[in-house]
């Protein structure tokens, strides 16, 4: 077998540590100051993606309901909605229909995708901008696009400097738990 797990584990390691020290500060703390602007003005924060970009979202909007006393809604837990608006109009429009229903003037909405280029989140972000809502895109360098479309329309854009998918999904976790834990220490909780 030429396969040696132990040098790929530590390529793997290495790789995310470099991408970890390559994300920019200033827009995580951008995102840091947006969420607890957020929190301070009873405000909502929507989050969408897709895949391995959706599971993000779910547990982070427990985590930051929980911890942070934050409103936070994933917009892919609701299926029954999710799916009534894929089937009757579009799977683009997913986010669209939900955030119609949900987003109030002054909410925050992070779109996650790791090539950027999600149509459905690329909508909901568009929507939330029209909407005078903050918006944010927590993208990554997948095949070199540097944050694809949603890079270029979210008010913030935080781009994980890696074309690896698995690396952009790892590390946009990590950047909620940043973000969480930040929130935490600057309040007391």
């Amino acid at each position: 077998m030429s396969f040696d797990f132990e040098d790929f584990t530590k390529s793997y390691i290495s790789n995310l540590i470099n991408t970890l020290k390559g994300i920019s500060k200033k827009e995580l703390k951008q995102l840091w100051i947006v969420v607890e602007g957020a929190r301070n003005n009873g405000k909502t924060i929507h989050l969408i993606g897709n895949g391995g970009s959706a599971g993000t979202p779910s547990h982070s909007a427990g985590d930051w309901s929980k911890e942070l006393a934050l409103k936070t809604i994933s917009h892919m837990d609701n299926l029954s909605s999710l799916t009534a608006w894929a089937n009757d109009t579009d799977y683009d429009n997913i986010f669209v229909g939900q955030l119609s229903t949900f987003l109030q003037q002054g909410d925050v909405v992070i779109g996650y995708s790791g090539s950027g280029n999600s149509s459905n989140v690329i909508n909901g972000i568009n929507y939330a901008n029209s909407k005078d809502c903050k918006t944010v895109g927590i993208t990554g360098n997948y095949k070199q696009m540097g944050g694809g479309k949603l890079a270029q329309i979210a008010d913030i854009a935080i781009i994980v400097p890696s074309s690896s998918m698995e690396r952009i999904e790892d590390v946009q976790l990590i950047i909620n738990h940043i973000i969480k834990e930040a929130v935490k220490s600057n309040n007391g909780l």
